[in-house]
């Protein structure tokens, strides 16, 4: 790369040299934008609006050119340091503004410009931003500095040419910045890297040396706003190198780091924390650049942790510091000495500083206003970096530090200490589930006795955790504990606390969700009775609302089980849906609706009876009372309305009209979106986000997406449940709601909604007209062509995998043929794109593995990547599985377009590719018959390394692709079918092969031998061998597609009374009871191999009843319902 010092060294000066600016434009333009400028900060609504008018019309439209030459006049010609800063923040709004250039093509507004226009506005800029006037005023410097930045980025991000289609640059800006970051002038230093900061494009491909001296002089510049501009900057260019280019500035990190100590050590908590948040920037984006000097850094964090003379903001800071090096490089923190044990010490010391100025929680208790944002305390800091710390660096490291200080914590006379000990088993649950379930006694043995503790705040604590450890420890607590948590938790619902009664009824919410009904039901009595009390008794509306979650979660939990407590509770849901519609009541109301209607589905419309037509009609009334855009009963209503379509079914229907108007009203949003100059403008408001685009934010409502994306789900349970009778809404949802549904890229769930929907509304139509009917072949010929275009469209792996789904289940709607050959043709060539896109991500992650260190884990971004693209590949299988099944060879032509990628995928030693690719071969095999021999040198080795493959998925793919072969495949597959035998025995034969998943792999070699011998047995040698040897890789009481092809071979060799099965007969019948009491036989299948059974018993003499009481009580019941 040629040396650029010299260039800079030798860049002119006068760019950068204050003097007289001599106006371009006529004073009369001047004089006009001067009163443009004051009628645009006018405080006079309609003086104001008309100056935008004029604005966008008069200026903008007619005369770009004049008016950003202006305005940057302005910023050194106008009267008051106001104006002028008015000047520089409207010349970045409107030079940023989308526009039309002379060839029609919408760019930003600057760069419509002619060349001379817009190299005279950049020169006029640079000697603005060192014009003494501006550079006097912080401000002002700094408005300058981001209108200089804009313009820098256009030319960044957009490709600018010249008239003889050269590269358009700023040549001059780089030179000028880099003189501006060794000026006398500390505010030139600083807008330098504070440019540098917005848009570090414009350094990363210069050399290294020019970089590494400025950022250098920078980090050790005497003036600490420089200092701080210069650490920004850092960051910020490092996110825009390779990760490769970064180790160059390794070196720099001990100048970095010395920046902070003399903040530190002046109390200086603003500078402080704007130096942290640069260091949270870098250790985002080079964790290992820290590595040498992590250690220092670790202690010096620590130092700020605990020093209470710090603003709390700044010891945050450090601790998101530290918290961040876990996230990204978990392995280097577990390596230091002091960053666990400190880090857990001051977690816990941050998380006792709770309740201040409130310490017998007086108003903690009285309080109604349980969503207090509470995310700038320092107790919710420590949880949630234990939370992060656990989850990332695991039990091993975390628990043996927490537990040196929780048991003296929890038994402190300090209830605060007693609440952080209980606050930190709920945050590293999760994390350290797996060491701490062999201690969950010990564990509860510390929480329980805390239920009763003096202090409410630590009984709410003790509530928090059972109710986290019943999700982190989900089976083991219900099944093990249930007798010590049930009872605890009941009681404390007595609670003359509101927020302690709340918390425990919460926390059997989660109990309960994971517990099975045998479990619950001995409780059932205290659990009602006591929530029943709750819902009655207490005053405090947010007791109640918790109440009625919790009844709604325990009554689906209990199943029929409820069935004894729905005539209590139903009269007082009732009641409390009767009253009054104020606002206070709104959402008790639509906690009682929400309730009222989970317990009809867990008990059923039979049981409803004549309350089913009443609480349909108080719905009904509820919804006619809902005028407020903001009132909660609304969305809950929508829910409600779902479920008890799903109770009443047909009888739903004279309901539709009055439910249908306002979801079809939601589904069909559009998105609410704003262009913003910058984030503050909507960074209050909720349910709101913003994306950064070209120097500016795009605010999306999220709020209404949420809202579309939850009616279209809800659109899909009425189409699953009402079928044909849905047939009338179908067209208008399909034409405006799903189809476009598809293509909404401002919402990644409206789009999965989308997807879901298509394929249910396609069903209502054939349904109702019929599979051959011109009214579905209208839709469907709409309809696919619209699937498969999103197919090549959709950005987000996740979701595409959505749309695969979406597209084999419309498929499946579809049936036999129904695919086109220009449609195949289409739907291959955006599967060979997807195929491309995914190697490339595997290529890139191979890269990024090759990169950690030993032992460094792959971050969990990668993880989620990796497990998107499995999805991803499984939905693919579908889709190739779903063609093949309805179109089988006509689809081959098309298909063999992939083989490249097959043959690389089958020889990968990824064993998901391998999987991926074993799969389809077997729908080859299975949908192509004989004329998949054609492929056979793309599928014989593959099935022979598969079913010796160690990974079970790929053995169970392999092992049932040599059953299929022998079923499908006729003559020229039957030489290999018979030679797979050796292998498929094997397979069966493995010591691992009846543990984990691994008895797939081995069921389905039991079937393949079983289709071998019935489908291919004249070309097996020795076969009452074989048959005497397949009876020993019999029970399949896992896998319910191989269970019928295995046991229906069972009972034909009992019925042709062969020696094997005579001689085996007790084996043989224990095989089969195995079978029915795991239901992986059922239906015709059970009944024909029932019949055999009992045959074999006659034919062999057995003593059925003898055989059976060796087993077990679960297996005995089952054969007796069969066997009568």
């Amino acid at each position: 790369m040629k040396d650029q010092s010299g260039a800079l060294a030798a860049a002119p000066e006068q760019t950068l040299c204050p003097g007289a600016i001599m106006s371009m434009l006529p004073a009369e333009t001047h004089s006009a934008l001067s009163q443009l400028l004051q009628g645009l900060q006018a405080a006079d609504n309609n003086i104001r609006s008309q100056a935008e008018e004029r604005l966008s019309t008069e200026w903008a439209l007619s005369k770009p050119d004049v008016l950003l030459m202006g305005l940057v006049e302005q910023i050194q010609m106008a009267e008051s340091s106001m104006a002028q800063s008015f000047a520089a923040v409207l010349f970045r709004r409107m030079s940023s503004r989308t526009s039309k250039d002379s060839a029609g093509q919408s760019r930003e507004l600057f760069l419509t410009l002619q060349k001379p226009q817009r190299d005279a506005i950049r020169t006029l800029l640079l000697q603005g931003m060192a014009a003494p006037s501006v550079v006097a005023q912080p401000s002002l410097r700094n408005k300058v500095g981001d209108a200089v930045a804009e313009i820098a980025r256009q030319y960044t991000d957009e490709q600018v040419y010249n008239e003889d289609n050269t590269r358009d640059t700023w040549a001059d800006l780089l030179a000028a910045l880099f003189q501006a970051s060794q000026s006398p002038d500390a505010g030139q230093r600083e807008t330098a890297f504070r440019i540098f900061a917005t848009t570090p494009g414009i350094i990363e491909k210069q050399h290294e040396e020019v970089v590494l001296s400025s950022f250098t002089k920078g980090f050790k510049d005497d003036d600490v706003a420089v200092r701080l501009a210069a650490m920004d900057a850092f960051a910020s260019f490092f996110h825009s190198i390779t990760k490769k280019a970064q180790v160059k500035y390794y070196p720099l990190i001990s100048d970095i780091l010395n920046i902070l100590p003399p903040l530190k050590d002046m109390s200086n908590s603003d500078d402080l924390t704007k130096a942290l948040v640069a260091m949270i920037d870098l250790a985002e984006a080079a964790p290992k650049m820290f590595k040498p000097l992590f250690n220092e850094l670790v202690k010096f964090s620590i130092t700020v942790i605990q020093d209470k003379d710090l603003d709390d903001k700044a010891r945050q800071n450090a601790l998101e510091l530290m918290a961040t090096f876990a996230d990204y490089h978990p392995q280097m923190c577990r390596k230091d000495p002091n960053y666990t044990p400190d880090m857990v010490t001051q977690c816990l010391s941050l998380m006792t500083d709770v309740g201040a100025d409130d310490d017998d929680a007086e108003d903690w208790c009285t309080t109604e206003d349980l969503d207090m944002d509470e995310a700038d305390m320092n107790h919710v800091a420590g949880e949630q970096t234990m939370d992060r710390l656990a989850n990332k660096l695991g039990g091993q490291a975390i628990l043996p530090p927490t537990f040196q200080w929780l048991p003296r914590m929890i038994e402190s006379g300090a209830w605060r200490d007693r609440h952080a000990a209980l606050m930190a088993i709920s945050a590293i649950s999760e994390g350290c589930q797996e060491l701490m379930e062999s201690e969950l006694q010990q564990v509860l043995d510390l929480v329980l006795p805390r239920l009763t503790d003096p202090h409410p705040r630590v009984r709410w604590a003790a509530c928090n955790a059972l109710g986290q450890m019943s999700t982190d420890f989900k089976g083991i607590m219900q099944t093990n504990f249930h007798q010590l948590v049930l009872p605890a938790l009941v009681e404390s619902l007595k609670s003359d606390q509101p927020r302690v009664a709340s918390h425990a009824a919460a926390a059997l919410v989660n109990f309960c969700e994971e517990a099975e009904r045998e479990i619950l039901t001995p409780y059932l009595d205290g659990l009602f009775t006591n929530l029943f009390d709750l819902l009655r008794n207490t005053k405090t509306r947010y007791v109640q609302e918790q109440a009625l979650s919790t009844i709604a979660t325990v009554a689906d939990s209990a199943e029929a089980a409820f069935a004894k407590y729905y005539s209590d509770l139903m009269p007082l849901l009732f009641n409390v849906l009767k009253t009054d519609q104020s606002k206070e009541n709104r959402l008790l109301r639509a906690k009682a609706m929400e309730c009222a209607t989970l317990i009809a589905l867990a008990v059923g419309k039979e049981r409803m009876g004549n309350d089913a037509l009443e609480l349909v009609q108080i719905l009904g009334s509820i919804q006619q009372g809902i005028t407020d855009s903001d009132d909660p009963q609304a969305s809950y209503l929508l829910h409600c309305w779902g479920r008890m379509c799903r109770i009443l079914g047909a009888d739903f229907l004279p309901y539709l009209p009055a439910v249908m108007p306002p979801l079809l009203e939601l589904a069909k949003a559009k998105a609410d979106i704003q262009l913003l100059d910058d984030e503050d403008n909507l960074e209050q408001e909720e349910g709101w986000e913003l994306v950064p685009l070209k120097g500016k934010y795009i605010g999306i409502k999220t709020s209404t997406l949420d809202d579309k994306h939850m009616a279209i789900e809800l659109i899909v349970v009425y189409a699953q449940h009402l079928a044909a009778s849905f047939e009338n809404y179908v067209l208008d949802i399909m034409e405006n709601i799903a189809i476009p549904g598809l293509a909404f890229f401002f919402h990644d769930p409206v789009r999965q909604a989308a997807a879901k929907c298509v394929p249910q509304l396609l069903n209502c139509y054939k349904l109702a007209h019929g599979l051959q009917s011109p009214q579905f072949r209208q839709l469907w010929t709409t309809t696919i062509a619209k699937v498969l275009e999103v197919l090549e469209t959709e950005p987000a792996i996740e979701t595409l995998a959505e749309m695969y789904q979406c597209f084999y289940e419309s498929v499946e709607v579809s049936g036999n043929s129904c695919l086109t050959t220009d449609q195949m043709a289409v739907f291959i060539n955006s599967a060979e794109g997807v195929l491309k896109d995914y190697q490339s991500r595997v290529n890139e992650r191979l890269e990024e593995a090759n990169e950690r260190e030993d032992g460094e884990e792959a971050s969990e971004e990668t993880l989620f990547a990796i497990e998107d693209d499995q999805t991803l590949l499984s939905d693919m299988n579908k889709a190739f599985h779903t063609i093949f099944k309805h179109h089988g060879t006509t689809f081959l032509p098309f298909w063999q377009k992939l083989l490249p990628y097959l043959d690389q995928a089958l020889q990968n030693q990824d064993p998901t590719q391998r999987q991926w690719a074993l799969c389809i071969m077997d729908d080859v095999l299975e949908f192509c018959g004989p004329e998949s021999w054609a492929f056979e040198s793309h599928i014989v080795q593959p099935l022979v390394d598969g079913m010796q493959d160690d990974v079970p998925a790929n053995r169970q793919a392999a092992t049932y692709g040599a059953g299929v072969a022998a079923h499908k495949g006729g003559a020229p597959w039957s030489d290999f079918a018979n030679a797979s035998l050796p292998l498929l025995f094997q397979a069966t034969q493995r010591p691992d092969a009846r543990t984990g998943d691994h008895v797939f792999a081995t069921e389905n070699a039991c079937a393949s031998i079983a289709k071998i011998l019935h489908f291919n047995g004249s070309k097996v040698t020795n076969s009452q061998q074989v048959v005497e040897a397949w009876i020993g890789t019999l029970p399949v009481v896992n896998d319910e597609e191989a269970a019928p092809y295995a046991y229906a071979f069972l009972a034909q060799l009992i019925d042709q009374q062969n020696p094997a099965v005579v001689q085996q007969a007790a084996r043989c019948f224990h095989f089969v009871a195995l079978a029915l009491e795991a239901e992986t036989l059922q239906g015709r299948t059970a009944q024909q191999v029932v019949q055999s059974a009992k045959a074999l018993v006659t034919m062999a003499s057995l003593d059925a009843n003898s055989l059976l009481a060796e087993m077990s009580p679960e297996v005995q019941h089952a054969v007796r319902a069969f066997f009568g």
